[in-house]
């Protein structure tokens, strides 16, 4: 319904906090977009350091946020349509990081002229942006984590079960599985692991009968394993629970959803 009815940001915390804007929010959200583009193959869309008077919707497909150094690059966070992906930008100005196209994807423009008349003169809006900015940093919180904790074929687990959580968020993924851009060499750069290694966890997950992986294609053949292996946990994906922006929405859903 949000995306037939707001075709460039009905997806935007769809899942998430997506009940607790009104349907005047979700207008206002909507005509914030100045423009869209069109984009494919692997392209940068904003250079590191680069100064930033807009900032990106993610209508269609799929984002890196990339750091290059010393030769390398690192890719340290996946976008997926729906991502208000560099928010922070309006405040920052300059990214700390590259934002890259995989893929096919469809983008809008949001100036942040506009973007500070809708913080400036609302409210509740204003803090469900903030929340989507907290997000992304408690994304980016338990990527560290895991990378720590766990050796490569749980890294490796850990992500695909991620991304498969917020895909079905937004209506993109499926029980089955679901497709991706990614190859070998981006599920290295994510996991922080040679592709040598993403090589065998993969053979190893096939195997076991969890995952297969094919062409772009992530197949889950044992979710319910999937999540043991990887020890997911999606609460910090903050798709249920009490959340507190500000809404009588809120409240009503956060009480729907304890009592489910």
């Amino acid at each position: 319904m949000s995306c037939h009815d707001y075709p460039m940001t009905g997806r935007f915390l769809q899942g998430r906090l997506r009940h607790a804007m009104t349907d005047r929010e979700q207008a206002l959200l909507e005509g914030l977009v100045a423009e869209t583009a069109e984009l494919q193959g692997e392209s940068l869309l904003i250079e590191r350091g680069q100064f930033c008077d807009f900032s990106t919707m993610l209508i269609e497909g799929h984002m890196l946020r990339t750091i290059h150094e010393n030769g390398r690059r690192s890719i340290v966070g996946y976008q997926v349509p729906g991502d208000f992906v560099d928010l922070h930008a309006f405040a920052l100005k300059r990214l700390d990081h590259d934002l890259m196209i995989i893929g096919k994807a469809k983008v809008g423009y949001v100036p942040h002229e506009r973007l500070r008349e809708v913080l400036e003169q609302e409210p509740h809006l204003a803090r469900i942006f903030w929340f989507s900015t907290l997000l992304d940093a408690s994304i980016h919180r338990e990527w560290i984590m895991k990378t720590q904790q766990m050796r490569a074929m749980g890294r490796l687990a850990h992500f695909i079960a991620e991304i498969w959580y917020r895909l079905r968020m937004v209506d993109l993924g499926r029980s089955s599985g679901f497709q991706t851009p990614l190859n070998q060499v981006h599920l290295g750069q994510i996991c922080g692991i040679s592709t040598v290694h993403v090589n065998r966890s993969l053979r190893d997950l096939r195997q076991a009968g969890i995952v297969e992986f094919r062409r772009g294609r992530i197949t889950i053949l044992d979710g319910e394993k999937l999540k043991k292996l990887s020890r997911f946990e999606p609460s910090y994906l903050y798709g249920e629970g009490g959340l507190n922006v500000g809404n009588a929405l809120d409240k009503g859903a956060s009480e729907k959803a304890a009592a489910q």
